[in-house]
């Protein structure tokens, strides 16, 4: 299939409304949305934390997620789509074209604010989950997370690496089971090499003459080892964020200690990832219930 095909079986379900929502800020963008799991014994469902992709850009919602989300629920989880602020939405001079999103690219991700926010609702979920979603089970929690979200769920997993003074910093790691990263785009002196979307990780870390201050608090490269399983699932026909990324991640991981997987599908693109018609989403679903489970 190619990959406009493969773009457009992903974008072709129609939005799923979840079963509650919460803010965990004043923002409208500080949101929640909740799925209970569709089956089960009654017994609390893994707790699976969703972060969407969209190089960090404010067209890109939690709503093309939703079918995803949706199709973790039927395989007995519960899950959080967590959504957040992205680029304000404005276009570049240069006006550089996203791969696959057929538009102009609006500027990507704010610095702090995107990573304000993914830490914000990472830690509010503990107070949140009883009362939204009391199917859950607190104790095996799991963040994924498709391409700019994939590396956000990367980097929420190693805050208690940053430095003490971050605002970021957690003195103790986040109790996970462990982290899947779809095809995340990590990595990130490497991914602005390979001109990944259109230059968005120097747009999220505020510019080039900012991005080399940055990328030791951003790129979850610059923070490992963490401790915490991770799995990275990528496709190797990806045209968006090359496999490459993932495969050196993997490494330097595994170097540094970490307990990583990756998992490179043959004949794959960046999108049946999170394509609930895809057979590469169902591979997805059971490398999350390997640590969930």
């Amino acid at each position: 299939m190619s990959d406009d095909a493969e773009e457009e079986s992903a974008f072709s379900h129609p939005t799923v409304a979840p079963d509650a929502t919460a803010s965990y800020g004043e923002h409208p963008d500080q949101v929640v949305d909740f799925y209970a799991p569709r089956v089960g014994d009654g017994r609390p469902a893994p707790l699976v934390v969703v972060l969407h992709g969209g190089a960090w850009r404010a067209p890109y919602d939690r709503q093309h997620l939703t079918p995803f989300a949706d199709f973790l629920a039927r395989r007995g989880f519960a899950v959080a789509n967590v959504e957040y602020r992205r680029g304000p939405g404005d276009i570049p001079p240069q006006g550089t074209a996203v791969p696959h999103q057929g538009a102009q690219a609006p500027v990507a991700g704010r610095w702090p604010e995107t990573f304000d926010d993914v830490a914000a609702a990472v830690d509010a979920l503990p107070a949140l989950v009883p009362s939204h979603l009391p199917q859950a089970d607190p104790r095996r929690v799991v963040l994924t997370g498709h391409s700019a979200g994939g590396h956000l769920a990367l980097w929420a997993a190693a805050r208690h690496v940053l430095p003490a003074d971050s605002p970021w910093h957690l003195a103790r790691p986040t109790p996970l089971r462990g982290v899947v990263a779809l095809a995340p785009i990590v990595g990130f002196e490497r991914a602005v090499e390979l001109d990944v979307c259109g230059g968005a990780p120097v747009q999220l870390l505020g510019g080039k003459a900012k991005f080399a201050d940055r990328v030791p608090l951003a790129d979850p490269a610059a923070l490992l080892p963490t401790g915490i399983a991770t799995t990275l699932v990528q496709g190797r026909t990806d045209t968006t964020v090359p496999y490459e990324l993932a495969e050196e991640y993997a490494d330097a991981a595994a170097k540094s200690g970490e307990l990583v997987g990756c998992t490179l599908l043959e004949g794959v693109g960046h999108f049946p990832l999170i394509d609930p018609a895809a057979d590469a989403c169902a591979v997805v679903a059971e490398e999350i219930a390997q640590l969930a489970f």
